[in-house]
């Protein structure tokens, strides 16, 4: 190497950066500097001209958010190595599906390519890949036979992971590796190994603090206590079975705020199903009004907005959170609000109360299930189908879904309510056959039936962050429905 690199990286890093294996895989815990290091495998790689074994290299990973960061980490690690490059390119591959395709050029010929992780991607390309978090992305033995056919020509194929249950795909290829099945470089590094490696070290020297045995067994058990029923999965390899606590009380604890307000609407009555539509119109409205519209009216109107929901009605709650994204992408909800009982045309005009007063409204998600397919669709025609998804909540919508809402929890990117009843309902999801979802099993509360109905409203909301991405300005008034129902003038509401 034509610079001391080996001086800024850990012990677990070096031994990585050091094999030069066809088929590489590393079986970590979270954030011990995988992909960082994998960064700097592929600026050499790329730095070399085609002539002299240089290749290209071809990122994958389940989340947008990962593939530019690893871009952004070869462009420092590019800058580091005085290698020649142009400027990152941020490419829209697919506007329909939202498929953005990142790229650095080298003035050897060869470049590096963060893509979606889908077997396709990978058609006609020569070089190396890398598939990070692979055991959370969708067909994982798919895309590994696709990254396979690049080794006829030369290539690498690189596979890091934490675990995402012992039923994953990625834990079964441990398995085959360590039965002799498949004759692959295998990597494990824990938190303690990490550590033995010079993690905190590492960590230490980027913050200028001074490091100190004390310190580091510190630092240790609080990291352990943060990630509680978890730690044993996220930081020291160890897979969990089916039905393991997917989100740990502490790491929702510490997205919680006291300032997000949690409104619960339930009937005036029994029979408020039965009032004439004007009545029952007019009150929903005078509630909307006393409550909604205060938090509402605040909402900064040079912002993105956002909104998920659960539908439910006799049983479960139906829960609907709206968000702001703010100017560092965090998404904070200006309230939560939970329907019980709410019957299906309040439930419409309160739902378009909230979405026609969100400033630069610009997409929401919500539960298509049963009857929900009624609110979906309404809420469809009328802000039309490039602001609303309707979603059914299928393995592979929760395979995709659930690990980003992890990813923001884990970040610290998504705020929550400082409410017991929200506190439970993220609680509720469990790691099922490899994929964390919300079981069949039903839980109580002090006031009815519950069923994880929050946690899947922040899972909507981060659907329709990642569907619909970016604001475009649209007119509220040529959307707005103007019909008579029941006698009562709905436009507007």
């Amino acid at each position: 190497m034509e610079f001391d690199s080996l001086a800024l990286l850990c012990n677990h890093q070096i031994e990585w950066l050091q094999d030069k294996e066809l088929v590489k895989v590393w079986e970590k815990a979270r954030r011990i500097g995988a992909s960082w290091v994998e960064a700097l495998y592929s600026v050499l790689e790329a730095a070399k001209k085609k002539s002299e074994g240089g290749q290209s290299t071809y990122y994958l990973s389940y989340n947008k958010d990962m593939t530019r960061q690893f871009i952004s980490d070869c462009a420092w690690w590019a800058k580091v190595a005085g290698a020649a490059t142009g400027k990152v390119e941020e490419v829209i591959a697919d506007y329909d599906r939202n498929v953005t395709i990142f790229r650095i050029r080298f003035s050897s010929g060869c470049e590096i390519c963060g893509m979606p992780s889908e077997p396709r991607s990978l058609r006609s390309k020569q070089g190396r890949v890398i598939l990070d978090e692979a055991a959370f992305v969708e067909d994982l033995a798919e895309i590994l036979k696709a990254a396979m056919a690049l080794l006829m020509w030369g290539g690498q194929v690189v596979i890091l992971s934490t675990h995402n249950g012992a039923d994953n795909p990625f834990a079964e290829l441990i398995q085959d590796i360590h039965k002799g099945t498949f004759d692959y470089s295998l990597h494990r590094t824990d938190l303690d190994e990490a550590l033995a490696g010079g993690l905190y070290k590492a960590i230490c020297r980027r913050k200028g603090d001074d490091w100190t045995p004390e310190m580091e067994a510190a630092w240790r058990a609080d990291l352990i206590r943060q990630y509680g029923d978890a730690a044993d999965e996220e930081l020291f390899c160890v897979p969990s079975r089916s039905g393991g606590v997917y989100l740990t009380t502490t790491m929702i604890e510490a997205c919680m705020r006291e300032d997000i307000p949690v409104f619960r609407w339930t009937p005036p009555a029994a029979d408020f199903v039965d009032w004439p539509a004007d009545k029952a119109a007019m009150y929903a409205l005078a509630w909307c009004e006393n409550n909604l519209k205060p938090h509402l009216a605040i909402l900064p109107a040079d912002l993105s907005h956002f909104i998920g929901g659960d539908f439910g009605r006799s049983g479960d709650l139906s829960v609907f959170m709206p968000a702001t994204e703010i100017q560092n992408l965090d998404l904070v909800p200006p309230f939560v609000l939970e329907l019980r009982n709410c019957p299906h045309k309040t439930q419409e005009q309160i739902l378009f109360y909230m979405i026609d007063r969100l400033p630069r409204f610009s997409g929401g998600a919500l539960d298509a299930r049963g009857n929900g397919s009624f609110l979906a669709e309404s809420a469809r025609q009328r802000y039309g189908p490039e602001r609303i998804a309707e979603v059914m909540l299928t393995e592979k919508w929760y395979r995709e879904t659930t690990p980003k809402l992890k990813a923001r929890i884990e970040d610290k990117t998504l705020f929550l309510p400082q409410d017991a009843y929200i506190l439970a309902d993220y609680r509720a999801f469990k790691v099922v056959r490899g994929v964390a979802r919300i079981p069949d099993k039903k839980g109580q509360d002090a006031t009815g039936q519950r069923h994880g109905d929050a946690g899947i409203a922040g899972c909507m909301l981060i659907h329709a962050r990642e569907t619909f991405g970016e604001y475009e300005e649209w007119d509220c008034q040529t959307v707005n429905m103007a019909g008579q129902i029941g006698g009562f003038n709905w436009a507007g509401y």
